[in-house]
């Protein structure tokens, strides 16, 4: 029988199928060790909790912030030189654009919340049906930004025309803050104009249709004289996207 010779591998060849042998050990050992005899797919589902960390470190960077600016402010009124009091007029004119600036006068409020959990679901209706959602807020908002609101607060937070309204499930979701209803919006400015912008909005009526169907709160106060602090978020749009129109509520009932 005749003998087949194999080719001799060479040196280059050799040393090239060791090198990776040895990069595919060292990446078995590295994974392992990552591993720590756990499975490597594994997931942290503790979303809600979370949030929950997420939003108490936001809240006291906030605090942190509103320290930093008072010190500012203290230093600077220190310094009193003319050049300084022109820049503080200056920046006094831009912040009032930008709602930096705490401001008072009268205002509306209106409180949005879920029907009560112990009153039964009329036929027709389903669970989705007494709830607040998101185009329930944005409803509210809009109506008043467009007839006469100069300022607004969604809950604790002062909030400008580009503050995003975002929803996740039961809760929402404001400038890294969460929130569970009752959902509270407090406007500054012309009260006639805003409550006339608010009977006026086809959305803010189909809200109040399901509020004599189903039970959810729809509650509208006056005040004659009341203060909000100034805005201290992001005044830069970052991500702009037109309204989903998921899970928006439907006529009829």
């Amino acid at each position: 029988m005749e003998h087949q010779h194999r080719r001799p591998r060479s040196w280059p060849g050799t040393v090239a199928v060791g090198l990776v042998l040895a990069a595919a050990g060292g990446l078995f050992a590295t994974s392992a060790g990552t591993a720590a005899g756990t499975d490597l797919r594994a997931v942290d589902t503790d979303l809600p909790g979370l949030v929950r960390q997420e939003s108490s470190r936001l809240e006291a960077r906030g605090s942190d912030l509103s320290e930093l600016r008072a010190e500012v402010e203290e230093l600077t009124a220190q310094v009193g030189d003319s050049t300084t009091l022109d820049l503080q007029a200056t920046a006094a004119g831009l912040a009032g654009g930008a709602q930096r600036q705490a401001v008072r006068g009268p205002a509306v409020t209106v409180t949005l919340d879920d029907a009560p959990s112990d009153r039964p679901i009329p036929d027709g209706f389903g669970p989705n049906d007494v709830i607040v959602h998101q185009q329930d807020l944005q409803a509210v908002v809009n109506a008043l930004w467009a007839n006469g609101a100069e300022s607004m607060m969604l809950m604790d937070q002062r909030v400008i025309s580009t503050s995003a309204v975002r929803c996740v499930g039961t809760t929402l979701h404001l400038q890294g803050r969460v929130y569970s209803p009752p959902y509270v919006i407090t406007a500054i400015g012309d009260r006639d104009d805003m409550l006339e912008g608010l009977d006026d909005s086809s959305e803010v009526g189909l809200y109040r249709d399901f509020v004599r169907a189903v039970g959810l709160t729809y509650r509208v106060e006056e005040s004659d004289d009341l203060e909000m602090p100034g805005y201290d978020g992001s005044i830069e749009m970052q991500h702009a996207a037109a309204a989903s129109g998921d899970g928006a509520r439907k006529g009829g009932g």
